[in-house]
């Protein structure tokens, strides 16, 4: 991404972030099982460091859909499958020297070391991932990655690798798997596809698709005519260990017959491990087989253990990717996609250019500043990389090439799909306009109806089978569906005459019966799935987990966020509208300056900008905006107005503009009378961008707003005036600040279920679905051996014998909850030197405390 996160709202974050997950998932599936990759390496790399960035500033986002939870793709239909015994992950990216050395920090800090870790580098070999388990020197078994968890079974094919040792030498342990990578020589490559050609047969893309098809051959003896090669570099299960360092299992491996990647060697400073990088990268196209980069590994193997795993790889080791490449070619045409959540994305349509191998039409232009930022026009030369998004990007415009008859987009303010206004929402954390324009249209949208409909429906929600995209589209198109719970009434309304799914096209009697069984066999959900299904912005499978762990039955719930947006709608009465209303000088300057700035530059900046009104001397936003919002108001209260009596009511009321700035006003637009109608004019030009006081609002608070400037200032200003006053009010409610501290979810998580809340057809929703099917409570894992399994555990001050971050993943590991703050739900207290008010509050609280020497007592 070019623009910084915090440049884009959280919905926009959160619609990329599903972008991302579905098209690396997309990828992993051409990559893994098909061994058909559509992208570079390169541009996958993009993919995956762009969510990562994604997911450090957005934790709450990662769920058992992300990639960085899982490795690969589920093994392909046609062998038997392979449980590991140990998870094959992939690696973490590094992509620059600052990444490295970020990297390096963070594992010092982790292991709390004093100086340089020595480091293992070696070449990263693009091959296909293979397992081989020997079981008292004897190959038993060998299988692909797969998912990380599972792979396929290919001992019948490895069998014909002659690098793989059928049997190990004498004393080595019982069970011994080294992991590696099968891969193919370019010269054998470019002989192969020459054969291939000749016969007829199929032509390979790469050395990496030639040795993963030739591995995944049902037949062995095609594979056996295959040159395949192996190096094994890496060990999975040992029943007893082979050396102390990764250099020492390097050096055992190769005294048992396997081939080890070059150059290889061992580093401990930045420099040097740069240096080894671009010695590697001189020598790679020397090399006679593919890399794409070197890996480091922390060489101490007892360092390596402590450091552990995140979700989908460790943190002792890193890969260090080499860079993408670039094109140029010509801007045919500019279109605008909507998102699962909204989201306008402009997409650029290019004449068709090859890039690193790959024939590359479409590129993303990311937003609306992006295009103004990079000048971009239909017609121009830009330059294209392959990285950083679900379609390669523009990265400029080659101003050399330009003719003059290039043209300047436009981009669009209402949504292309429904025609609803496009709005730059608030960013919440800075209260800055978002980059993105969204629809505002949410369940009339056809784009974000049929997205929401598949994440409703998809595995890790209700997993409905036989609801995929095509039949999805076809109910919305039909509306025959509208909202999830329309899934559930599908059968009944069937049955009625309703509707007739029979008679839609490929939707048999047969069909639609397995579909209504489907149905049915998903009418029982545990709440943690429920709540992902619902696709709440940043609410992902992780933190629907968090929030089913915290409240366990679904009413508690339901009736906890129901009620707490009663509660937020009631501070907000008491203060902001009542003060608005009653009195609008009670409140601040800076408060007052806000609101102004959020109606002037949400709706009606542009209207301001044609009417000159902004041009004048001494008038600017929050000026303007005063005046036509007190006009508009004046003169639906008022017949018949007059000239002389609108301007003095203008002067009677106190702060509205300055009396310089007004009479600027009367001189740029020659009079009273004149200034009035053309002030007038303004106001009705923006009265269809004026949304009325949504229902909801009156229906929880009971206030009746008819005034439509403060109408305006809500409905605008929803999401940043509801993180303002919220701020001030919400250390009052212990409860929300409860779930607000649960560990991994925090304050925009919250909010954004709160505002899930805030709209009445959802919790319309809500209460039709609960109705149609049984929501289970959620079932706390029992973790065997552990006395903290299920304890609520809080660490504070500093941690002599282990980092913050070790500790943590240790209670985890366990079985125990991390949280971030004390409350009376804390089990236990682990203080190390110079505890705080955490400290205190467990004290006052009556929560065990315990130093750093008993927790680890405790837990062994």
């Amino acid at each position: 991404m070019n623009k910084s996160l915090f440049d884009m709202t959280l919905e926009d974050v959160r619609a990329r972030h599903a972008k991302l997950v579905k098209e690396i998932h997309k990828h992993d599936i051409a990559y893994h099982q098909n061994d058909a990759p559509a992208i570079s390496d390169a541009a996958y790399d993009a993919l995956r460091r762009e969510l990562d960035k994604i997911e450090a500033e957005y934790p709450e986002l990662i769920s058992k859909d992300s990639p960085n939870a899982k490795v690969g793709a589920a093994p392909a239909k046609g062998f038997k499958k392979v449980r590991h015994s140990m998870p094959m992950l992939s690696l973490s990216n590094v992509f620059s020297e600052e990444d490295l050395s970020d990297f390096l920090e963070k594992v010092r800090k982790f292991l709390n070391f004093p100086g340089d870790v020595a480091m293992a580098v070696e070449p990263k070999i693009d091959g296909l991932s293979c397992t081989l388990r020997y079981e008292r020197g004897v190959l038993v078994m060998a299988a692909t990655r797969g998912d990380g968890f599972e792979g396929e079974d290919i001992t019948a094919n490895v069998q014909h690798i002659t690098d793989i040792p059928k049997e190990l030498p004498k004393g080595v342990p019982d069970i011994l798997e080294v992991r590696g990578e099968i891969y193919m020589r370019r010269d054998e490559f470019m002989k192969l596809n020459e054969r291939q050609e000749a016969a007829g047969k199929q032509i390979f893309a790469n050395p990496r698709n030639a040795a993963a098809g030739s591995v995944r051959q049902l037949d062995s003896t095609i594979t056996a005519q295959r040159p395949l090669h192996f190096f094994g570099y890496a060990l999975g299960e040992a029943s007893a260990p082979i050396a102390t360092t990764q250099a020492g299992i390097r050096k055992i491996l190769m005294s048992y017959g396997f081939a080890e990647p070059e150059p290889a060697g061992r580093c401990s400073t930045l420099e040097d491990i740069m240096a080894y990088y671009n010695k590697v990268m001189v020598l790679r196209p020397d090399l006679p087989y593919d890399i794409d980069g070197v890996v480091y590994k922390v060489d101490d193997l007892a360092l390596q253990d402590r450091l552990g795993f995140v979700s989908r790889s460790p943190r002792w080791a890193t890969a260090h990717k080499f860079p993408a490449e670039r094109a140029v070619t010509i801007l045919k045409d500019i279109d605008i996609q909507v998102g699962r959540t909204g989201t306008l994305t402009p997409v650029a349509r290019l004449e068709p250019i090859t890039v690193g191998g790959v024939v590359v039409s479409n590129a993303t232009l990311h937003n609306e500043d992006e295009i103004e930022r990079k000048d971009v026009r239909i017609g121009d030369h830009v330059t294209i990389q392959r990285a950083g998004d679900v379609i390669p990007q523009v990265v400029e415009v080659v101003l050399d090439r330009r003719t003059g008859n290039e043209k300047t987009f436009k981009f669009p303010l209402v949504c292309p799909e429904c025609g609803s206004q496009a709005v730059r929402d608030i960013n919440p954390r800075t209260g800055r306009d978002s980059v993105a324009r969204r629809c505002t249209g949410g369940l009339i949208c056809p784009a974000q109806l049929v997205e929401r409909l598949k994440l409703f429906v998809s595995r890790r929600a209700f997993d409905i089978e036989g609801l995929g995209e095509e039949r999805i589209n076809t109910l919305c198109e039909m509306k025959i569906v509208s909202f999830p719970s329309d899934i559930f009434t599908l059968q009944e309304r069937n049955e009625k005459g309703e509707i007739n799914l029979q008679s839609l096209e490929r939707w048999g009697d047969l069909s639609v019966q397995n579909l209504f069984s489907s149905i049915d066999a998903r009418r029982n959900i545990p709440l943690e799935r429920f709540i992902y299904s619902l696709g709440v912005p940043s609410i992902g499978e992780a933190l629907g987990k968090i929030l089913a762990r915290h409240f366990v039955d679904y009413k508690d719930f339901f009736n906890f966020f129901e009620q707490g947006v009663l509660q937020i709608f009631e501070l907000w009465r008491n203060n902001l509208l009542v003060n608005l209303i009653a009195d609008e000088s009670a409140l601040t300057e800076n408060i007052q300056e806000e609101l102004y700035g959020i109606f002037s530059e949400k709706i009606a900046f542009e209207q301001y900008a044609k009417a000159k009104i902004l041009y004048i001397k001494n008038v600017g936003l929050i000026s303007a905006s005063r005046l036509v919002t007190f006009t508009y108001d004046y003169m639906r209260s008022n017949k018949d107005v007059d000239p002389a009596a609108w301007f003095e009511a203008v002067e009677n009321s106190k702060g509205l503009i300055s009396k310089r700035a007004m009479a600027e006003i009367l001189e740029a637009f020659g009079g009273m009378e004149e200034a009035m109608r053309k002030i007038a004019d303004i106001a009705e030009r923006c009265e269809s961008l004026w949304s009325s006081l949504p229902h909801d609002i009156e229906r929880r608070t009971g206030l009746v707003m008819k005034d439509s400037y403060y109408q305006n200032i809500l409905s605008q200003g929803w999401t940043h005036l509801s993180a303002k006053i919220w701020e001030i009010k919400r250390k009052e409610h212990s409860a929300f600040k409860d779930v607000i501290n649960l560990d991994g979810f925090g304050e925009i998580a919250f909010y954004a279920m709160v505002h899930f809340f805030m709209e009445d057809h959802n919790v319309q929703e809500l209460k039709r679905l609960s109705l149609l099917v049984d929501i289970k409570s959620y079932e706390r894992p029992q973790t065997v051996d552990s006395k903290v399994a299920g304890k609520t555990v809080v660490f504070t001050g500093t941690l002599v014998t282990m980092t913050r971050a070790e500790a943590k993943a240790n209670a985890e590991r366990l079985g125990a909850k991390v949280a971030g703050s004390v409350s009376k739900k804390t089990d236990y207290v682990v203080a190390g030197e110079d505890a705080g008010s955490k400290l205190k509050n467990a004290r006052e609280l009556g929560v065990s405390v315990l130093t750093e020497e008993e927790w680890k007592n405790l837990i062994g």
